[in-house]
């Protein structure tokens, strides 16, 4: 039960080629890429929004 071999991934990438077609994997892996990077983007606006504001000092006129 160690790990895969070269011969069980060439299995696995030929079922996957049987299942979705050659032309739907970039497409799959386009849409996989589009999904991470949206999730990225929320992440750092969540960071953002959830920054303390700088609290704003009024300076005595002279």
């Amino acid at each position: 039960m160690g790990s895969f071999s070269l011969m069980h991934w060439l299995v696995v990438l030929a079922i996957v080629v049987v299942l979705f077609g050659a032309g739907k994997i970039p497409r799959l892996m386009g849409d996989l890429a589009q999904g991470i990077t949206a999730f990225r983007k929320g992440m750092k606006d969540t960071d953002q929004a959830e920054a303390p504001k700088p609290v704003e000092t009024q300076q005595p006129k002279a």
